[in-house]
């Protein structure tokens, strides 16, 4: 395969490695730290493997600096399409990035007093391990905060996406049910937090579009129309 000469292979190039660091810190590092209803357990995983759980945090920065070139790599394979709607899709993407990059200081709170130090002894361990998961909680509803970004930018991709005339119109369409599954796990879950189990399970499969889309510009490729004149 070309890539160089494919940008729509370049692009689902670009979407798959950035996924990768993605998947290791929010979904591999915390299913083998985070136990649920349990601060003292998850505190205690967190300091056996403390490696592992920085490795998350990089893990999740780098995730996000790659997806800006992902963000740009789109937007260069369809502003012909429309360079309106290209620009609203970069730019949402691009909201959501500094959000990601800055909840990762609830990770490096949750370390700090998972590891205790001389400046926390005013705090018992339960103390500090109940401070800890108030961080994890709080990364976790910065994620939320974030997805509603992660969601937004998928309609701008899917309208383009089906106006493209290159790429078939059904992973338009599914992109943009991705947008509203987004929104609905993150808005269940900062206000209606009681029904987040729920949604989750019947929305979450929908998510899995992007890594449909990924996948077909990978295998299949796409080259852009050209900019009007």
């Amino acid at each position: 395969m070309n890539f160089i000469r494919n940008p729509g292979r370049l692009a689902g190039l670009l979407y798959v490695i950035a996924s990768i660091p993605g998947f290791f810190a929010l979904l591999y590092v915390p299913g083998k730290l985070i136990v649920d209803g349990n601060p003292t357990a998850t505190a205690n995983n967190i300091a056996a493997h403390e490696t592992l759980f920085r490795f998350g945090i990089a893990a999740d920065l780098v995730g996000q600096v790659l997806f800006i070139f992902v963000a740009l790599a789109l937007y260069d394979l369809l502003k012909g399409v429309n360079p309106r709607h290209a620009l609203s899709m970069l730019t949402l993407i691009l909201v959501a990035i500094p959000i990601a990059f800055l909840n990762e200081v609830n990770s490096v709170a949750a370390l700090a007093l998972v590891r205790g130090g001389d400046f926390l002894s005013p705090f018992d361990k339960p103390q500090r391990d109940a401070l800890a998961a108030l961080f994890l909680h709080l990364r976790g509803g910065g994620f939320e905060v974030a997805g509603i970004f992660w969601g937004l930018w998928l309609f701008p991709l899917g309208w383009l996406v089906y106006s493209s005339g290159f790429i078939p119109r059904i992973l338009g369409v599914l992109l943009m049910i991705g947008c509203f599954a987004y929104l609905a796990n993150s808005f269940t879950s900062l206000t209606l937090p009681r029904y987040e189990e729920v949604v989750s399970r019947w929305i979450s499969p929908l998510q899995l579009v992007e890594a449909v889309f990924m996948l077909w510009l990978l295998i299949k490729g796409a080259k852009p129309k050209p900019l009007p004149d």
